[in-house]
Order: structure tokens, then C-alpha cells, then sequence
């Protein structure tokens, strides 16, 4: 029988596809957003606009798509898929509070450029992106076989 050969292009496609999706999208996104590192201070971290938004995206996040979903389950509106557990769920839940190009934009929508507030809600952002997908690489990786359980 024939072995179908991967051509040059698609061998290139291949090699260059996590360089492309785990560091360039993620450069070209923070670049689009206007996202300036020299602004930030320890301060920041601790003001009350940075701590809110970052507790919103990374706990609330949590919160409403893992519990949304544990409502369904035991509401019996539905079912976790075959091969899911209640860790991967966690895991996939921690991964929602990655997405941060949306918040970027409705930040700048809300606080408009150049105020201090924008800056904090940026800190903000990045910061619970990171402890997101830190935090929802750690528990997939430590993830037991999959079961129902």
C-alpha cells in the first residue's frame, strides 16, 4: 500500500506550527492590544481596580464555567462528555481566564486611553491570563486517567 509522504511545506507547517501558536499569536495579540510594560509598578498589584479584575477573570471564570456546568450535571440538563472528569473540568475552567484580548479591548472601552485605570486593568489582565494558564497547565498535567468519577 501507499504511505501517503508529507510534503516540504507541510513538514514546515508542522515544526513551525507551536513556535506560531505559543509565542507569535501571543506577541502579535499583546502587540495589536498596546500593551506597554514600562507603565506597571509593585504598587499596581495591589490597588483595588487591579485586584478586582484580576479576581474576576481568574476566580470568577472558575466559578462560572466550572459551576455552570456541575448545575447542568447535577440538574441532570446534562452530561460531562466521555472521557471528562471533574479534574480535567477544573483544569479547563482555571484555562478560561487565559483569554485576554477581549478584556483588553472592553478595558479600553471602559476606561478610554492614557488614564492610570487603563494601565491597572491591563496589569490586571495579563497577570490573571498568566496565573490562568500556570494554574490550568498544572492541574491537566497532574490529571488521573480519565473516568466519570
Amino acid at each position: 500500500s501507499l504511505v501517503p509522504q508529507e510534503s516540504p511545506l507541510e513538514h514546515l507547517e508542522h515544526r513551525l506550527n507551536p513556535w506560531v501558536n505559543f509565542v507569535i499569536v501571543p506577541l502579535f495579540a499583546l502587540a495589536n492590544a498596546g500593551v506597554s510594560f514600562g507603565n506597571f509598578s509593585l504598587g499596581d498589584l495591589t490597588k483595588p481596580i487591579t485586584m478586582a479584575i484580576f479576581l474576576g477573570l481568574f476566580v470568577g471564570k472558575q466559578v462560572g464555567v466550572f459551576g455552570a456546568t456541575a448545575l447542568a450535571v447535577k440538574a441532570g440538563v446534562g452530561s460531562l462528555p466521555s472521557g471528562m472528569n471533574w479534574r480535567t473540568l477544573y483544569g479547563l475552567s482555571l484555562m478560561a481566564g487565559v483569554g485576554f484580548t477581549m478584556s483588553l479591548f472592553v478595558a479600553g472601552l471602559a476606561f478610554g486611553e492614557g488614564g492610570g485605570m487603563l494601565e491597572q486593568s491591563k496589569l490586571a489582565i495579563l497577570c490573571a491570563s498568566a496565573v490562568s494558564a500556570l494554574a490550568g497547565v498544572l492541574v491537566l498535567i497532574a490529571r488521573p486517567s480519565t473516568s466519570n468519577s
